[in-house]
């Protein structure tokens, strides 16, 4: 069980930091820092977009359309850092003690 509890665990830190690539990419993308028309820079975003839009699509449908402003990010965060607080707290569970 301790195993399950680790892939659990790393599950949600390597979402954790796809998320942060994400949201640094689009702040680079906006900033005009990088530009979409590279195809390298294309790729990338359009990966990680494809991998994170269906955690994004359900919150988007729940929350009120605030234009710009995205918040499904940090919904998204909170529930990571929720997740990761019940584990940690049941570890015990998961490790028989």
């Amino acid at each position: 069980m301790g195993t399950l509890f680790e892939a659990l665990m790393l599950i949600l830190n390597v979402v954790w930091f796809v998320m942060i690539a994400h949201i640094i990419m689009s702040w680079l993308i906006n900033f005009q820092v990088l530009n979409l028309r590279q195809p390298l820079v294309w790729q990338i975003w359009n990966g990680l977009s494809r991998l994170l839009e269906p955690i994004y699509a359900p919150i988007r449908a729940i929350l009120p359309n605030t234009g710009a402003l995205d918040l499904a990010p940090l919904i998204v965060f909170i529930i990571i850092i929720i997740a990761q607080r019940a584990l940690a707290n049941n570890a015990g569970f998961f490790y028989g003690f």
